[in-house]
């Protein structure tokens, strides 16, 4: 098999990977409990107003006739009108959407500059007490629940010291005339400096993990020998040729890590009550904002699924020993 023909069979595979998810999604918010419409339609309306307010977001309708209408509006990227702000979904993502990418991005990058700087160490320095304190440190941000840490963060830095924020992205009275003002503000990077933090805690044991594992796979190689035999600098063995050759799976593992990395963001959202995307579908699911919901978990899966695609293509490119057979 070609690489032209493995493309197409991955997009194909998107594809339908993209059609199970909305599918899927589509029948869990259609079974959960309660009334969907309780936030637009009020018990002192007349019977007639009710029905065309419910016949205005197409719940009227047998269910798949809603369905067939779903699958043609998300191939139009058209997700809805909230029931509860009456706004376009797309508005509701492209309102949050940036809040969560600047919070996502700010501890992935945190996390991988950290985590590969201490994964080379970890496995060039094998057997020391770094390299175990290394380990103990990325297993310890794998396994802790980010939301504890961040619980915990809040507790002492938070309400106790008083030195970040409680909540939220910016402080009470604050003004700027854009979003990217506000980003670049002091205000702004304070309020992000702790759940960036606590979530970049989190990331780093995967890179720290794989980059040590593929450095003591590179060491082994007959090229560092050589390197050595030469009378090369030992920083320059580790840097220039070990860690160098050691990078690609984590270039390749750090596509699929972004894809998570944007669902992780969840949990740090609301505990540190950020207004990113993940919190905003928290609490559409918890006021059966299915429109809202739908289209959230929709945008989040579709950035995994297709960071998943450009891994898969170019880990083929980065390393030319794969075959597409």
């Amino acid at each position: 098999m070609g690489k032209a023909s493995f493309v197409i069979r991955r997009t194909l595979q998107l594809v339908v990977t993209l059609w199970a998810v909305g599918t899927v999604l589509f029948g869990l918010f259609r079974l959960m409990p309660g009334d969907p419409t309780s936030y637009v339609v009020s018990s002192q309306m007349t019977p007639e107003a009710r029905r065309k307010i419910i016949a205005s977001y197409g719940l009227d309708q047998p269910l798949h006739i809603q369905y067939i209408k779903f699958l043609e509006n998300l191939i139009q990227l058209n997700f809805g009108q909230s029931f509860h702000s009456d706004r376009p979904v797309t508005d509701v993502i492209a309102t949050y959407l940036p809040n969560t990418l600047v919070l996502m991005l700010t501890a992935f990058i945190m996390a991988y500059a950290i985590g590969i700087t201490l994964g080379i160490l970890s496995g060039w320095y094998r057997g020391s007490r770094f390299e175990k304190n290394a380990v103990i440190v990325a297993l310890t941000a794998r396994s802790v629940p980010t939301f504890y840490v961040g619980l915990i963060v809040l507790w002492i830095f938070g309400a106790g010291l008083g030195v970040i924020p409680m909540s939220g992205m910016t402080s009470l009275g604050s003004q700027s005339t854009g979003f990217w003002q506000m980003v670049f503000s002091l205000d702004f990077l304070h309020h992000l400096l702790a759940p960036a933090l606590v979530l970049g805690f989190y990331f780093m044991g995967y890179p720290l993990l794989i980059m040590r594992s593929s450095m003591l796979e590179v060491l082994s190689e007959d090229f560092i020998d050589v390197c050595r035999a030469k009378g090369l600098k030992e920083r320059t063995i580790m840097f220039k040729h070990a860690a160098r050759n050691a990078l690609l799976p984590i270039v390749t593992a750090a596509a699929i890590a972004l894809g998570y990395a944007v669902g992780g963001s969840v949990l740090i959202e609301t505990v540190f009550a950020w207004p990113g995307l993940g919190r905003e579908m928290v609490r559409a699911v918890l006021r059966r904002d299915f429109p809202v919901a739908q289209g959230t978990f929709i945008v989040l899966a579709a950035t995994i699924i297709t960071l998943n695609f450009i891994a898969d293509l170019a880990y083929g490119y980065l390393d030319p020993r794969v075959t597409y057979d």
